[in-house]
């Protein structure tokens, strides 16, 4: 999912339950009686069939009740650990190469997986099965045929509606499934009915589609078969493909690291942009779409599912939200607390590993240990945290089989509509309290420190092997699982820049394009009717670096600060956004000169940075020699600063020090062109 110096690796799944019985069946073409009942299938041991959950031997586990363990914890609980027992006598997996797909030969060895949560699919020749399941699990269907499928279920019901949240680039509708028992297809009914909502979206990545085709199949369940009792206290809306025209720039080798399906779409947008790295930006008309969507229909959980790469390990769905630190801290207890568990419980039940999410300090040697990461809101999950929306990153682990991430995905999935639920008020209660906390110090950037409590990481055993091709050692795994006892983890907990919360901020009407992206997330603003005085503060920027480089379509700088006092006119016109409001931490990060994803950081106030008026040294030599004559004070400056040996032999830099002093220098140069209140 995200490329960064540590490895992302992680693993996502959604929801559990037994479909019809009476056509259950697996997909693999190896495997044999797929409606065998767990407690058969845990006696019926060979090298290619292994029990329910075999792939993984022994050791704790991340975040689980009873049965499970958790991974990592901080003395200011960002997580807990507890250790789980070994399954009695489980015969070893056996790692071999997989040949399902194009690129198996040249990806570490897997083990055979079967799992309860098999029998959730439908024979090849069900009425009912989803392309995923007529392909025997190796096969995702193209953007027209997961359309007229999902379509052609709608039509069965009135629970199942649809709308369009707007086109794409290259003219292709982002479709959204609303499921409620009613049959709502406007946002204001839905909110009518009080129940807590789900937004879950896939294939923000394109290729990464697991959450499309076990989305398809969970609500099959819901309308078709035995499941419509997870609409009585839930609402869910279902976005099958957010990046619909990577979705279908599809191919067998557009994701070399990543075990089906057969055909994956492409990683960016049309425009060869990130989605999940324009949350806070919000470039792309997919986000916009998305973002005003997210407005319109307020879900209580967004659920974004991916697919991860980096290293291998025995997880085989990893999923993560914001940390105890951040904005929303009242979400995150919920969300470790009351959710993990509940998810963690009911995965493991149907034969998963579920874990959080993974980030490797060295991909080569993981005995340095894990990262936990701090996301910002470029990222799905650090975007909810901001706008105190509960968002949980999925991240399948690609090296598993395309069939087993799908079900691992329904599972959750399931499994969250019930949570949910069941403990609506709770949910709704945290984000209520996160929305008005308001707390007066904001941190913008962290620093990473060791957890008192190190994890107990289910890894693959690997080797290092001098390569002939890179001339360097690499990284050879052999599909052995091994147990990596209190691995170090370093945590994103501490906090390095913060500022006050100002009580507003003023922005000038000219910059229209960042006005229109504050707009779109929904951040409340009003305009000044008349020319105002007010006494404010507003940044002095310094030292700007730009980077050399083009980052998703933009010119990113960074820039040192100082703050200071003004008094000024603000014009008719001027923008006003008040942060008492509940998106009021959302503009602060994006109007904050040193957050990371500020919008000044990603280079939408970049003209700012430019000197279009200038002195000619014929010019400044008589109005230097006359200023010095007028004020002794400034010549007693001059005599200090000529003690400096550099400047002292600069001679642009001594014209440059009058011009600056001078009535005649821009003063609007390096000055940040949004105003704060206190």
């Amino acid at each position: 999912m995200r490329l960064f110096s540590f490895s992302v690796i992680a693993i996502a799944c959604l929801s559990t339950g037994n479909l019809y019985p009476g056509n259950a069946f697996a997909n693999d073409a190896k495997t044999t009686a797929q409606t065998t009942p767990a407690a058969t299938m845990a006696q019926a041991s060979t090298t290619e069939t292994l029990a329910v959950g075999s792939p993984v031997i022994t050791t704790s586990q991340d975040a689980s009740p009873a049965a499970n363990s958790q991974a990592t914890e901080t003395a200011t609980n960002v997580l807990a650990d507890t250790t789980v027992a070994a399954p009695e006598a489980q015969p070893a997996p056996i790692p071999e190469r997989a040949n399902t797909f194009v690129n198996d030969a040249i990806l570490p060895p897997s083990i055979t997986w079967h799992g309860a949560s098999e029998s959730l699919m439908l024979s090849t020749d069900n009425e009912w099965a989803t392309p995923f399941e007529q392909s025997s699990g190796i096969e995702s269907p193209s953007y027209e045929a997961t359309i007229a499928w999902l379509d052609k279920l709608a039509g069965e019901t009135d629970k199942l509606q649809k709308v369009s949240l707007g086109k794409s680039p290259q003219g292709r509708d982002i479709w959204m499934y609303i499921a409620s028992s009613e049959g709502i297809n406007e946002s204001a009914r839905l909110k009518q009915n009080t129940k807590p909502t789900v937004l879950v979206q896939a294939g923000i990545h394109a290729g990464e589609i697991d959450g499309k085709d076990a989305g398809m199949m969970l609500l099959r369940d819901i309308i078709k078969g035995d499941k419509s009792a997870l609409l009585d206290k839930a609402n869910l809306l279902f976005v099958p493909m957010f990046s619909v025209d990577a979705h279908e720039r599809s191919g067998e080798f557009n994701r070399v690291n990543q075990r089906g399906p057969v055909n994956m779409g492409w990683r960016t947008t049309a425009n060869n942009l990130n989605l999940n790295r324009d949350y806070a930006k919000a470039d792309t008309l997919e986000m916009q779409h998305m973002l005003r969507a997210i407005n319109v229909w307020q879900p209580d959980l967004y659920i974004d599912v991916h697919v991860t790469d980096g290293i291998d390990y025995q997880y085989d769905v990893t999923f993560g939200y914001n940390l105890a630190q951040g904005l929303s801290p009242a979400s995150y207890r919920w969300l470790e607390n009351s959710y993990r568990p509940a998810v963690e419980a009911a995965l493991t039940e149907q034969g998963h590993i579920p874990g959080p999410l993974i980030f490797a300090v060295d991909n080569a040697d993981i005995t340095k240990g894990m990262s936990l990461w701090n996301p910002s809101p470029r990222f799905s999950n650090g975007y909810g945290d901001a706008r105190h929306l509960p968002t949980i990153l999925i991240e399948n682990h690609s090296l598993k089989p395309f069939k087993q991430r799908v079900l691992g995905t329904y599972v959750m999935l399931e499994q969250t509509l019930k949570t949910v639920g069941e403990q609506a008020t709770k949910l709704k209660s945290a984000i209520q309290e996160d929305k008005y906390r308001a707390s007066p110090l904001i941190t913008l950037t962290w620093k990473s420190a060791p957890l008192a409590k190190g994890w107990d990481f289910k890894g693959i055993d690997y080797q290092l092997e001098m390569s002939p091709i890179s001339g360097t050692e690499v990284v050879r795994w052999n599909g052995q699982p091994k147990l990596y006892p209190n691995l170090p983890v370093l945590a994103e907990t501490v906090p390095d820049i913060k500022v006050t919360r100002p009580s507003a901020y003023y922005i000038p009407a000219q910059w229209t394009q960042v006005i229109d992206r504050l707009n779109i997330h929904g951040i409340r603003m009003t305009r000044l009717t008349k020319p105002t005085e007010l006494k404010l503060q507003q940044y002095k920027l310094s030292n700007p670096v730009f980077n050399t480089k083009d980052f998703e379509g933009h010119q990113t700088v960074k820039a040192e600060s100082e703050l200071t006092k003004v008094s000024t006119t603000l014009p008719a016109g001027t923008i006003k956004i008040s942060t008492d409001q509940p998106l009021g931490d959302l503009a602060v990060l994006l109007l904050e000169p040193q957050s990371p994803d500020s919008l000044l950081q990603w280079g939408f106030f970049n003209p700012i940075f430019t000197r279009t008026e200038y002195i000619e040294d014929y010019a400044v030599e008589p109005l230097a020699a006359k200023m010095l004559k007028e004020d002794p004070k400034l010549q007693a400056e001059f005599d200090k600063a000529l003690t400096n040996a550099e400047f002292a032999a600069d001679p642009e830099a001594r014209l440059r020090w009058f011009y600056e002093r001078s009535p005649y220098y821009d003063n609007r140069y390096l000055k940040y062109p949004v105003y704060r209140s206190r």
